[in-house]
């Protein structure tokens, strides 16, 4: 008798042999205007690994976070006029990030497409959901309660999410359900979008050789 794990197997198989024969999911973008030079380089069929120097301490730590929970391998490097604030150089990378993640993806065939995370850390509870349908839209509930996280700027975070939201074509949905603390906010916010996106940029082994819509593109 046929076992169930033995009867999923050759769909896993073939979807695996699909995705061989694709294009690596690699891309590396480059911006440089009058106030950043950002390259990003991302592989979504990484392990997580990560070297992000941006020059702001606690978003490097953020855009740590989102690698490692989302395994897409990250490389970013990035200059800017930190002697004004730390607004350009924290929307570029999220320009460029989006920009990166959008290429790496393609025509997006045999992704699952959407990706959820209701994620706790300690006092904070964020939940994401978010959809790499092509169509950007942000909804950021995040509610800070502080103006500063060490030297950062909250504000900057919803900034960074409508960045990437815009220029990777995502639907982003966040929302703090619980917390007072607004490091670990920001720091499930990261983390949320990263399981999300884990989910969302996966093979469907179903589906691998499709486009996850009905109108046959995205």
């Amino acid at each position: 008798m046929r076992s169930p794990l033995g009867s999923a197997r050759p769909a896993a198989y073939k979807a695996r042999q699909q995705q061989g024969s694709k294009a690596m999911r690699k891309a590396t973008i480059t911006r440089k205007t009058a106030e950043t030079d950002i390259t990003v380089s991302l592989d979504l069929d990484g392990g997580g690994a990560y070297d992000n120097r941006t020059g702001v301490g606690f978003f490097d730590h953020m855009l740590d976070q989102l690698a490692r929970h989302s395994l897409i391998d990250l490389e970013i490097r990035a200059t800017g006029d930190l002697h004004i604030d730390d607004h350009h150089t924290v929307e570029d990378v999220g320009i460029a990030l989006g920009q990166a993640l959008a290429k790496a993806l393609g025509d997006k065939r045999g992704i699952r497409r959407y990706g959820a995370c209701l994620l706790a850390m300690d006092d904070a509870q964020v939940r994401c959901a978010l959809d790499l349908s092509g169509r950007p839209y942000l909804i950021c509930n995040l509610d800070l309660p502080t103006a500063k996280i060490g030297s950062f700027d909250t504000e900057l975070v919803r900034e960074f999410f409508q960045a990437l939201s815009t220029h990777g074509g995502i639907t982003l949905h966040l929302d703090r359900l619980h917390g007072f603390n607004s490091h670990h906010i920001a720091e499930a916010a990261f983390k949320s979008v990263a399981r999300a996106l884990r989910e969302a940029v996966e093979t469907d082994p179903r589906k691998a050789d499709a486009v996850p819509s009905t109108k046959g593109a995205l």
